[in-house]
């Protein structure tokens, strides 16, 4: 049986995590702690979640620290998650925004915390889809997330059948993947408009560029109120006057600041609005 966590064990822990990454861990949470790092300590023969604790906080630990991290960060994902910001990306803010985009110019997509790709390249299908509307523009869509392990799965672009069945229509499975028992494997041209970059959300997010599109969906729910607003702000500084920024449906930026404004008759969909907000940038320790 294992010990208790110490109360220092926990500070030492949820510090990592919220300096790392913004992850926000109460003492009501220490069951995900206890579940999604049962498996490294078993590989790194720790007794419990104090003897790790302790192990991190000597010197040479930090291998271990992003191994925690990643494990507490990675989250779910699967293939037009919730569906309607897909349905009103691809009949209201593609229309739009290629109506204001002559040929020749490039439109950018942001998938923050990507995970293991699916919502990328849910947004590469759609605009395969819709090639004459995309018309003579270049698209370019980035995937970014602070875990290695999603990202190399995400580059490789291959599924499990459990995998494909959540939310991918079948028509989109036969037509973009190729069986390769006992996984599917999204075709190449569709990877091939995706790139997936090593990123923390905490860090400086200019050298990313700018983007017309940001999806950051179910992100800023692990993350305490001025992370929120500071993250938030740093997107919309990357953000030209007309782009889009889709969150979560229990996301909002109400409150948090006033960068953004909720689209009429939209749920987590939102616009710019108000002026730009100066702020300095200072990247977390182990930022991507």
């Amino acid at each position: 049986m294992t010990a208790p966590l110490t109360s220092t064990a926990f500070a030492a822990l949820a510090g990592l995590l919220k300096a790392r990454s913004g992850l926000i861990i109460g003492q009501d949470k220490i069951y995900l702690l206890e579940t999604r790092l049962v498996a490294l300590l078993r590989r790194e023969h720790l007794a419990d979640l104090n003897a790790l604790a302790d192990r991190l906080g000597k010197s040479g630990g930090e291998p271990l620290a992003r191994e925690v991290v990643e494990a507490m960060t990675t989250n779910e994902s699967f293939f037009f998650r919730d569906d309607k910001p897909f349905q009103h990306f691809k009949t209201t803010a593609l229309p739009r925004l290629t109506a204001a985009r002559p040929p020749g110019t490039t439109l950018r997509i942001w998938s923050a915390a990507s995970s293991t790709g699916q919502e990328a390249y849910s947004l590469a299908m759609i605009l395969a889809e819709n090639k004459p509307m995309v018309g003579g523009r270049r698209i370019e869509i980035v995937g970014t997330d602070i875990a290695r392990g999603p990202l190399t799965r995400a580059r490789d672009g291959q599924y499990t059948q459990f995998e494909v069945q959540r939310g991918l229509p079948v028509q989109y499975l036969m037509k973009y993947f190729k069986k390769e028992d006992p996984h599917w494997r999204i075709a190449p041209a569709i990877r091939e408009m995706v790139q997936f970059r090593e990123f923390n959300l905490l860090g400086d997010l200019r050298p990313l560029g700018r983007f017309d599109i940001v999806f950051c969906r179910n992100v800023l729910i692990y993350f305490d109120q001025p992370t929120k607003t500071r993250v938030l702000e740093a997107m919309a500084a990357q953000m030209p006057p007309d782009a889009i920024l889709y969150l979560g449906g229990a996301e909002t930026v109400l409150g948090i600041t006033p960068r953004f404004a909720p689209l009429a008759g939209e749920r987590g969909v939102y616009g710019l609005s108000g002026p730009p907000v100066v702020t300095r940038v200072t990247a977390p320790a182990g930022t991507g």
